[in-house]
């Protein structure tokens, strides 16, 4: 059972019982991600994530390792490009700890100088390791490309630059102005009480004050939807393979078509039995990893093909993924497709909400771009209620006369030929 309670300060308490498991997800959302940073402060949000757990008032970095391990628990963050999540699975007798825990963290982390030069340290080895991992990286560089100088543009993690840059005193500003309470979700799912949650975190964090006072809280919100660039970009390393994303302008988180472009990404590069892996793996060989992908914001997104093939294959690789777009633009789809994809959708939907962590993401997806529940009844009638012709009618938007931008990352001796 779904609930909701807004506390006086504003931060939001959406839970979902599921009284049948022994296991509780419990996560701190806050509104505020690279997004949300200027060009100078790229990065500093993922900073801060890492610090948070770096030692508290009454807790150093091991003890707060220390006592999630006793237990069993998971204790984690993740730093997306819109939000930032703190959080904690743990069995149901133990979610009066991973409160505390949370909590602790999320008020009471004392920045530490020592700790920053080691997260420092910590976070240009992550940096590097994007950069060794092609298949990663090359997502990196299609933002970049695709969205210019947009915030959205810019990498989770900063760049080299920006990470040496940062001092104590622009994590405590930046924490200051964008963790309040109005930007804040409290998710739970599993075996808990919506109203004793709810009494528990009013207890602790529903005196914090939702006071602006610094001139800069409501500044870098996003920029605005970014302008979206067409053309190709072609970037030079020493690999053994070529990779390369492709991609187009899509629909935002809450477009009304979005079920229609679950579909239409689906049915494109979704699977094993979608268009790109049958065409270029099953049939030509031509790539050992193929697939499209959705990427979705509050106000823009785009849909986009991944491919890593050799060098040699990289021009045929792009053309067989242009015919394929150009032929779902022309309407080449059959219902029996249509059919497939909707079950495959609803399916994957519905096995993968079998965990407390997954419903706890859930609801509070919903709540931050919905501000409302959206059950999983919804999204199957919603799936299940698109035509073939929407289908047809949005390929025909997104591929038929719009900009599509390709990067290109590799061994690279020239410049491609590629026509798009």
């Amino acid at each position: 059972m779904f609930a909701k309670a807004v506390l006086d300060n504003g931060i939001r308490v959406v839970s979902q019982e599921m009284p049948d498991h022994r296991s509780v997800s419990l996560g701190i959302w806050v509104e505020n991600g690279s997004r949300h940073e200027s060009r100078r402060e790229n990065g500093i949000s993922h900073f801060i994530e890492h610090l948070l757990f770096k030692g508290t008032e009454r807790r150093s970095a091991a003890q707060i390792a220390e006592e999630m391990d006793a237990i069993g628990g998971v204790l984690n963050a993740f730093t997306a490009k819109e939000h930032t999540c703190y959080y904690a699975k743990i069995l149901d007798e133990d979610l009066p700890l991973a409160i505390d825990l949370l909590t602790d963290i999320f008020l009471h982390s004392v920045f530490d100088r020592d700790e920053i030069e080691r997260e420092r340290s910590v976070i240009l080895q992550e940096i590097s390791q994007a950069e060794d991992t092609p298949d990663d990286y090359i997502h990196d560089l299609f933002s970049l490309d695709f969205f210019k100088d947009h915030p959205l543009a810019r990498p989770i993690c900063g760049s080299v630059e920006t990470v040496n840059s940062f001092r104590r005193q622009d994590f405590l500003s930046f924490f200051k102005s964008r963790y309040r309470p109005r930007r804040v979700v409290v998710a739970a799912a599993g075996h808990l009480r919506h109203e004793q949650l709810v009494q528990a975190f009013n207890e602790r964090l529903g005196s914090v004050s939702d006071s602006i006072d610094d001139g800069r809280s409501n500044s870098q919100d996003g920029d605005g939807a970014p302008e979206m660039r067409s053309g190709i970009f072609q970037h030079t390393k020493s690999l053994e393979q070529a990779h390369l994303c492709l991609g187009v302008s899509g629909v935002h988180q809450t477009h009304p078509l979005r079920y229609a472009a679950y579909i239409l990404n689906t049915l494109l590069g979704g699977g094993m039995s979608s268009r790109l892996f049958q065409e270029i793996r099953e049939k030509r060989g031509k790539a050992y990893s193929v697939y499209s992908f959705s990427s979705s914001y509050k106000d823009v997104g785009y849909l986009g093909v991944y491919a890593g093939t050799s060098l040699e294959w990289v021009e045929e690789v792009v053309e067989l993924i242009l015919k394929e777009l150009k032929q779902l633009a022309a309407g080449d789809i059959k219902e029996e497709e249509i059919r497939r994809t909707q079950g495959q959708l609803v399916g994957s939907m519905m096995l993968g909400l079998e965990s407390t962590d997954s419903w706890m993401s859930h609801i509070a997806r919903n709540e931050i771009y919905f501000g409302e529940p959206v059950t999983t009844d919804e999204i199957c009638r919603g799936v299940r209620a698109v035509s073939r012709d929407a289908v047809v009618d949005l390929a025909s938007t997104l591929f038929g006369s719009q900009g599509i931008a390709l990067s290109l990352l590799g061994d690279f001796k020239d410049n491609i030929k590629i026509k798009i």
